[in-house]
């Protein structure tokens, strides 16, 4: 198959790569002159060129667009009026909304020409799709949870900041007219097509393929083979980190713990980072005294860690766990004589922990651990909670409470989503209409029934057989939504997806359905049956992780 065509040298990526460059952002467009600014109380002078949703908009930001006369005059965010540049927007957005078909049908055929243009490139012969061929527009930078740098201004990407990467002798992309690329390269380590520097953090931006490419297929397939390479050696390694407990190095100790934590509770390590630079977010490794209390009893139980703290994306982590006496004793150890902001593991780098994870085996990071505890959880929780019994709505619901069991785990949650309430009535309104319509069609065959029982008719009998299966469907259709109101409601604070794409080896879930017979696109829509083609491709009923 695709999958397993000829072995490139180490390192080499690719022979052959060709496209068109990044699609840029459309430029800017003025205001209609009857859009208006007003700077306290008095209508703007000049033409504001960006528009904000002022969410978090930072004068020192706002500040360097001004002229020095505008500077003069605006000194306070409070005092500006973006109402009606915002009605502007927020009515042109709802105008979108409501073009008639045909127009729609127009503006979906551009945005196609413009996929089919700018979206493939041709990877080793192979027309490959582009993951995000387009740059993002000027606009501010948001961030998540409490990012310092919130408000900034993100500036526009012209050429002149993007590098080229593709083969030497393929046509190499044109620049918009008037402009030229920064660099073009020929780096067949690399995966890029295209990369640029943006300024809020002065990170690099990469135009990669899209997860349904043969490359990135690849890649994921071999993360999970790291993973379950790890299956085999796990109790080695479990062994080895509880004997460090008791280790004379205090940085070998810590090491233990940690490793302990990022196994167990499935953290992250976390990286060292610069403060004032990102969010306050800690991993494993990063963790401070003030994140952890203990608690030699709670709750009934023995040697108990509350943990709580921002991890990564600026997510809470909040947790109560009992944990082994030694781990306990340890922890007690670390935070001896220090202060809440002083760092729990205060011997310990990522680095140290990773290069002794490569040590223990080849391929080995902090995250392998999430991966495999996913896996083999989902594994574990549909070996357990499915029922051959069951309808596929029954089956379906399983499957979903051991992806919940896996989102738990690697505490993925989200916010109760603003529609939940409303969407649940609705399900709620359906339940009762249904209710009442089984309700109706026992009545009725009741009086089939009695019909029958006194005239023996052969037609009164038929229709008695007509009502049971009537019944018998409304019956199930009832119990369908009964579970899909039990799962909805499971459901609320857990984001099921990030574990479905990232941690999940997806041949536990084909396996899965090919075993009960279920249509894989119940579990996978289009876009992840495109990405997890290999496993579709590979795995069979009895592929164990």
């Amino acid at each position: 198959s695709r999958w397993e065509e000829e072995k490139k040298e180490d390192g080499v990526k690719w022979t052959q790569l060709e496209h068109r460059g990044p699609y840029f952002a459309p430029l800017y467009e003025p205001l209609p002159e009857d859009v208006h600014f007003y700077y306290d109380g008095n209508d703007g002078i000049w033409d504001i060129w960006s528009v904000w949703p002022l969410l978090d908009l930072s004068i020192p930001s706002f500040a360097q667009e001004m002229t020095s006369e505008e500077q003069k005059i605006i000194q306070d965010l409070e005092k500006c009026d973006f109402s009606e540049i915002h009605k502007y927007f927020v009515d042109k957005s709802e105008a979108r909304k409501a073009l008639p078909k045909e127009e729609k049908q127009k503006l979906k055929e551009e945005a196609d020409k413009i996929q089919e243009e700018y979206g493939y490139c041709i990877l080793d012969g192979h027309r490959e799709k582009i993951g995000n061929f387009k740059t993002e527009p000027p606009g501010l930078f948001r961030g998540r949870g409490d990012h310092p740098k919130m408000g900034m201004l993100k500036r526009r990407i012209m050429p002149e900041d993007v590098v080229i990467n593709c083969s030497k002798d393929s046509k190499i992309p044109e620049p918009p007219e008037g402009h030229r690329w920064k660099e073009v390269r020929s780096d067949n380590t690399v995966t890029w097509l295209a990369s640029w520097t943006e300024n809020i953090q002065n990170t690099l931006k990469y135009i990669m393929l899209n997860p349904s490419s043969k490359l990135k297929g690849e890649k994921d397939w071999q993360k999970f083979e790291v993973a379950r390479r790890l299956k085999g050696v796990v109790h080695k390694i479990r062994a080895q980190y509880r004997a460090d407990w008791k280790s004379r190095e205090m940085k070998k100790r810590q090491r233990a713990v940690a490793l302990y934590f990022i196994d167990k509770l499935a953290l992250r390590a976390g990286n060292e980072k610069e403060e004032g630079e990102t969010a306050d977010t800690v991993g494993c490794c990063s963790l401070r005294v003030e994140h952890i209390q203990l608690h030699p009893e709670l709750d009934g139980q023995e040697h108990v860690v509350e943990f709580d703290f921002l991890g990564k994306d600026s997510i809470r982590y909040y947790n109560k766990v009992s944990v082994e006496k030694p781990v306990f004793k340890n922890l007690q150890l670390f935070m001896k004589n220090k202060d809440p902001t002083d760092d729990l593991f205060d011997r310990l780098t990522t680095s140290f922990l990773n290069k002794h994870l490569q040590d223990l085996m080849d391929g080995l990071t902090a995250k392998v651990f999430r991966t495999y505890n996913a896996s083999i959880t989902l594994q574990e929780q549909l070996k357990a909670l499915t029922n051959s019994e069951d309808n596929v709505a029954g089956k379906l619901l399983s499957y979903n409470r051991a992806n919940r069991a896996v989102a738990i785990l690697c505490n993925h949650q989200r916010s109760v989503p603003k529609t939940f309430a409303k969407s649940m009535e609705i399900l709620q309104t359906k339940i009762d209409a249904k209710k009442k319509q089984v309700e109706e069609a026992q009545q009725e065959l009741k009086k089939a029934e009695d019909e029958f029982e006194e005239t023996k008719d052969s037609k009164a009998g038929a229709n008695v057989e007509k009502k049971k299966k009537q019944l018998k469907r409304l019956e199930e259709q009832l119990a369908r939504l009964h579970v899909q109101a039990t799962d909805k409601e499971e459901n609320k604070q857990i984001a099921l997806g990030t574990s479905k794409l990232n941690y999940l080896d997806p041949r536990i879930s084909v396996a899965w359905c090919k075993k009960f017979g279920i249509p894989i696109e119940k579990i996978y829509n289009k876009t992840q049956r495109e990405k997890f083609a290999w496993a579709i491709d590979m795995a069979r009923e009895d592929f164990e992780f």
